[in-house]
C-alpha cells in the first residue's frame, strides 16, 4: 500500500533478487533507473531508456552489473519520494548507524517540464548523509561486463567494457581511486557522487545539493498543473509523476514500461521488452492525463502518434521512441533472467504483428487531436482516409489481437470493435470539417459493425459477448474496454451481462482478473500468467457506467491498496501471493489508477464521464 511515511523493514531477497515491490523509479525524460531498498541501482539504460543497459543486475545478479551505495551490516531500510518529485530517498540502518541516500536523474536548472523538449543533464546524483551514529559506506560501480577507471578531472573516467561508445565520468566530494571502496562516515558527514555521460566540464562547479534542489523545483512547478479532486488523491498524484517518468520528453512518446524481460510468472517464458511506445498506450494515456491537468503531455502524445503514422505510411502497433521501427527481437543467453527466469529479450517481435485495433487507435488519436485544437493537413488526412477504408475490410480478417498472442490469429471481437472506432472517428472528422472521403459510407459501416458485434459475438447460452466474433462463449477482459472506446454503452443489457461474465469467469480472486483463460483461448505460449492489473480498472469503469458506484468505489480502493509503499504498480499480480509480476512499473496500470479515479470522481459529482 502506498505510504508516504513507511516504516523500516528488513531487506529480503528471493533467489538473490529484490522483489519488485522494493524498487523505486527515477528518471529525467531521457532515461530511467530502478533504485532498490538495499541501496543498489540494478537497472539503468544509457544514454536513452531503450538503449542497452549499463546496469542490469535486475536480470542477472552476478553478471548484470549494478551501482550500489549502502552501509555494511545492513539491517533494515525504507524508501520514499520527495513530495511531488521524481527524487527518491532510501534510509538504510546498519548495526552502527543510519544513513539516508538520495537518488535522482537530475534536470537542467529552470527546466520547464511542460515543454515538449529535453530537460535532462545526463547526470545521476547519489548523495549519502549519516543521520545517526557512524556508518561504513560501501560503493560499488560495476557496469555489465566490467569496466576500467582512470583519474580524470578530479574524478574517474569510466570505460565500460561492453560499451566502448559510452564515456562515463564519476565525481565526488571525497577522493576516489577506484570503482569499489568504502568510506567511514560519522553523523552529519556526507558522500556525494555524480555519474555523468554527457559533455564533461573540467572546471564545472561540483554541487550535488544545487542539482537536487533544481530538480525538485522543476518537478514541483510541473505538479502545479495537477488537477484532481477524487478518491486516492495521493496515489493519483504519484501515478501522474510515474507516467511522466515513462514519457520521452523530447519526442512526446511513452514507453509501456522502462524495463525488459521481467517475467510473468516467475520461471515462465513470457518475458518481453516493453521499452517502446505502443499506439494503444498513448491513446489511453491521453484520456487520463488531460483530465488531471496535463493537456500538454496529452497533446504531445497525440502529435507523436500522428507523426509516427505519417512517417511510416502504414499503421504499426508500436514504434521506437523516436518513431522509428522497433528492433528485431533477440534473446540474450548471457543473462540468467530475473529470479532465473530466462530468456532475456531485447527488441519486440510483436512489432510486426497484425493487430487491427491500431486502425481505431490512430483515428481516435486524430479525433482527440482535433478536439484539443490541433489541425490535420491534407496529406495526413489522405492517409487517415485510406486507413478508414482499410478498416472496413480488416475486421473480417484474423489478427493477433490486443494481447499479442503468438498463435494463429482469430477474428477478435475487440479488434472488430476498434475497426468500428476507426470508421466512427473518420466519419466524425469528415462530417465536422467537410473533408473529402466516403464519409457517409464510413458512418453506415460504423453503425452496421456495432450492430454486428452485438449480434454475432453474443453467445446466448453463455450470456456474454465472446472473445471472438464467431462466438463460442470464450470471454476476454478486452471486452470490458468496448464501452471505454464508445463501441457499446456500459449499460447496454448485453454489455452488462458481459461484464458480469468476465468478472465471474476471469476472476483471480479479490477483484483481480486474468486477461483470458489459456485453456479456452490458447495463445501459443507455454504456461499461465498472473492477473493483469489494468483489466480490473476496466471493470471499475464498467461498474461506474452501470451506475453501481458503491461497488466500483470498493473495487477501486482494493486495487489502489495493492500499490507498493512508493505508489508503484507492475503489469501483473500473482493472485496467490499478491506479489508483483511482469515489467515494472507498468504505464498501463498507472493509467488505470488515474482514469478510473477521474471517472469515479465525476460519477459521484453527477457529471457524465
Amino acid at each position: 500500500m502506498h505510504d508516504p511515511d513507511p516504516p523500516f523493514r528488513p531487506v529480503h531477497r528471493r533467489e538473490g533478487y529484490l522483489p519488485l515491490e522494493d524498487l523505486g523509479l527515477i528518471g529525467d525524460g531521457a532515461t530511467a533507473a530502478l533504485v532498490g531498498l538495499d541501496g543498489s541501482i540494478p537497472w539503468m539504460c544509457l544514454p536513452r531508456i531503450d538503449d542497452e543497459p549499463l546496469f542490469c543486475g535486475l536480470l542477472d545478479r552476478g553478471r548484470g552489473g549494478h551501482f550500489t551505495l549502502a552501509p555494511e551490516d545492513l539491517v533494515e531500510a525504507r524508501q520514499r519520494y520527495e513530495p511531488d518529485t521524481g527524487i527518491l530517498t532510501t534510509e538504510l540502518r546498519s548495526t552502527t548507524g543510519l544513513v539516508r541516500v538520495t537518488d535522482a536523474l537530475v534536470l537542467r536548472s529552470g527546466a520547464d517540464l511542460t515543454d515538449d523538449a529535453p530537460a535532462d543533464r545526463a547526470e545521476l546524483v547519489r548523495t549519502a548523509v549519516v543521520l545517526d551514529g557512524s556508518v561504513r559506506l560501501r560503493m560499488d560501480l560495476e557496469p555489465r561486463g566490467g569496466g576500467q577507471a582512470q583519474a580524470l578531472f578530479s574524478g574517474l573516467e569510466v570505460r565500460p567494457s561492453r560499451r566502448p561508445d559510452l564515456r562515463l565520468h564519476l565525481r565526488s566530494n571525497r577522493p576516489l581511486t577506484a570503482l569499489h571502496g568504502t568510506h567511514d562516515l560519522r553523523q552529519g558527514e556526507r558522500l556525494d557522487l555524480v555519474l555523468s555521460w554527457g559533455r564533461f566540464h573540467r572546471h564545472h562547479r561540483f554541487d550535488a545539493d544545487a542539482m537536487l534542489r533544481g530538480t525538485a523545483d522543476a518537478w514541483r512547478r510541473w505538479m502545479q498543473h495537477f488537477r484532481y479532486d477524487g478518491p486516492e488523491e495521493p496515489l493519483v498524484r504519484r501515478a501522474a509523476i510515474t507516467l511522466k517518468l515513462c514519457d520521452d520528453w523530447a519526442n512526446g512518446s511513452l514507453v509501456a514500461a522502462p524495463t525488459s524481460s521481467l517475467p510473468a510468472p516467475i520461471g515462465g517464458i513470457r518475458n518481453w521488452d516493453y521499452r517502446y511506445a505502443w499506439i494503444r498506450d498513448a491513446a489511453f494515456a491521453v484520456f487520463a492525463l488531460r483530465r488531471i491537468g496535463f493537456g500538454g503531455e496529452a497533446d504531445a502524445f497525440l502529435g507523436w502518434v500522428l507523426d509516427a503514422f505519417e512517417y511510416s505510411r502504414r499503421p504499426r502497433i508500436m514504434y521506437a521512441l523516436d518513431g522509428s521501427p522497433v528492433p528485431d527481437e533477440v534473446e540474450d543467453t548471457e543473462l540468467e533472467g530475473y529470479q532465473r527466469s530466462a530468456p532475456v529479450r531485447w527488441g519486440n517481435g510483436a512489432a510486426d504483428q497484425r493487430q487491427h485495433d491500431v486502425y481505431g487507435e490512430i483515428l481516435d488519436c486524430a479525433d482527440q487531436w482535433l478536439r484539443s485544437g490541433g489541425d490535420i493537413q491534407p496529406a495526413l488526412w489522405a492517409n487517415l482516409a485510406k486507413l478508414a477504408d482499410a478498416a472496413q475490410q480488416a475486421w473480417r480478417q484474423p489478427d493477433q489481437g490486443i494481447w499479442e498472442v503468438r498463435s494463429e490469429g482469430r477474428v477478435f471481437t475487440y479488434s472488430a470493435g476498434m475497426c468500428q472506432v476507426a470508421l466512427d472517428r473518420a466519419a466524425t472528422i469528415g462530417e465536422r470539417l467537410g473533408l473529402p472521403g466516403d464519409v457517409a459510407k464510413w458512418r453506415d459501416s460504423a453503425d452496421e459493425l456495432r450492430r454486428l458485434i452485438l449480434d454475432r459475438a453474443w453467445d446466448e447460452e453463455a450470456q456474454t459477448l465472446s472473445a471472438h466474433l464467431d462466438g463460442g462463449g470464450a470471454v476476454d477482459a478486452s471486452l470490458l474496454a468496448l464501452p471505454l472506446r464508445q463501441v457499446v454503452p456500459a449499460d447496454h443489457p448485453r454489455m452488462v451481462a458481459t461484464a458480469r461474465a468476465v468478472a465471474e469467469r476471469l476472476s483471480a480472486g479479490d477483484g483481480l482478473l486474468y486477461r483470458y483463460l489459456h485453456k479456452e483461448s490458447p495463445d501459443g505460449l507455454a504456461g499461465d500468467e498472473g492477473a493483469f492489473v489494468l483489466c480490473s480498472f476496466w471493470l471499475v469503469d464498467n461498474l461506474i457506467g452501470q451506475r453501481r458506484i458503491d461497488e466500483a468505489e470498493e473495487l477501486y480502493a482494493s486495487l489502489c491498496a495493492r500499490a507498493s509503499p512508493l505508489g508503484l504498480l507492475s503489469e501483473q499480480i500473482d493472485p496467490s501471493t499478491g506479489e508483483f509480476m511482469g515489467n515494472f512499473p507498468q504505464a498501463f496500470s498507472h493509467i488505470g489508477i488515474t482514469a478510473s479515479g477521474v471517472n469515479l470522481a465525476r460519477a459521484k459529482a453527477g457529471v457524465n464521464a
